[in-house]
């Protein structure tokens, strides 16, 4: 392993402003940071004080993050230089400058596990899974994983979305958050180097991100030249075909067969006695397989 793949390894900050990349991707700025509390915490302040100077793409990365949240404010740990942490600040318009609906808002972080998903694939060799609403599984063990929040709305116009995505890059079995996450060094991965994994992360964002705008946030418009983001994504969602629990706001929780995704991102439930429920929030748990419905009886519930 040579010195650019080792862990430990910082990110090489000339690569990440190369002026060739910044422009094929459209990033306007891209700070660095040797530590820092939380990426998406820092930009949610910034976009407050300053929001003409982080304009849309713009992008913070940390070598370290020492209070990074996840969904339902779930504490994430990786040790220095062993991960990919970076937010990005996301003011979503169309070709003609109109701001996107911000129904469409749920899609961004679809986007964003879609691109990680591709990264993975293409710069590391290793194939990926979505699990609903926005983890990347390898082996059905979580690799990746991405918040997005909303930040403040500001003289009227559109609130911003601040998009923080985690990546476990060089985390040995015992530096994981959990047992049953992993990292790209331990799914033997081609490469380790987290400048690269970044670089590949942001540029297939880019792309999927503009073609989801210029298309008015519409998920059913095909885009980059292929199929529509809503069959994209389905297409990898390991959560759709599974019996799963959905364990809702309020202590709720509903059992049953997850169909497939809505207009919305929103995942689809369909229970015992066949009602489907739409499940926009969150935690949802795979369980063991079972029939749907109307399917003849090969499994029940767990």
């Amino acid at each position: 392993m040579d010195d650019a793949h080792a862990p430990g390894t910082p990110l090489n900050r000339g690569d990440l402003a190369d002026q060739r990349f910044l422009s094929a991707t459209g990033i306007p700025r891209i700070d660095v940071v040797d530590s820092t509390g939380s990426t998406n915490a820092d930009l949610l302040r910034s976009v407050t004080v300053e929001p003409a100077a982080w304009p849309d793409l713009s992008v913070l990365t940390a070598e370290y993050q020492t209070a990074a949240r996840g969904r339902l404010d779930r504490r994430w740990e990786a040790p220095p230089l062993s991960s990919v942490s970076v937010s990005v600040v996301l003011r979503p318009v169309n070709a003609d400058g109109r701001p996107l609906p911000t129904q469409s808002y749920s899609w961004l972080s679809l986007i964003a596990a879609l691109a990680l998903r591709e990264t993975l694939l293409e710069t590391a060799g290793i194939p990926a899974e979505l699990k609903w609403p926005n983890d990347v599984l390898v082996r059905g063990r979580k690799i990746a994983g991405i918040l997005a929040q909303l930040g403040p709305m500001l003289d009227g116009n559109v609130p911003p979305v601040i998009l923080g995505t985690g990546l476990n890059v060089t985390l040995r079995e015992d530096e994981l958050p959990v047992p049953t996450a992993t990292s790209v060094a331990l799914e033997g991965a081609r490469t380790t180097d987290r400048t690269a994994l970044l670089k590949s992360y942001l540029s297939h964002f880019a792309v999927l991100y503009r073609s989801f705008c210029n298309a008015d946030g519409d998920p059913a418009a095909g885009m980059a030249g292929g199929p529509s983001l809503h069959k994209r994504v389905e297409a990898v969602m390991v959560t759709l075909g599974k019996q799963v629990r959905a364990q809702l706001p309020g202590d709720h929780e509903i059992i049953g067969h997850a169909s497939r995704l809505d207009d919305y991102g929103s995942l689809l439930v369909v229970d015992r006695d066949s009602r489907e429920h739409v499940v926009t929030a969150g935690d949802v748990v795979h369980l063991r397989p079972w029939a749907a419905p109307d399917a003849p009886s090969q499994g029940g519930y767990a």
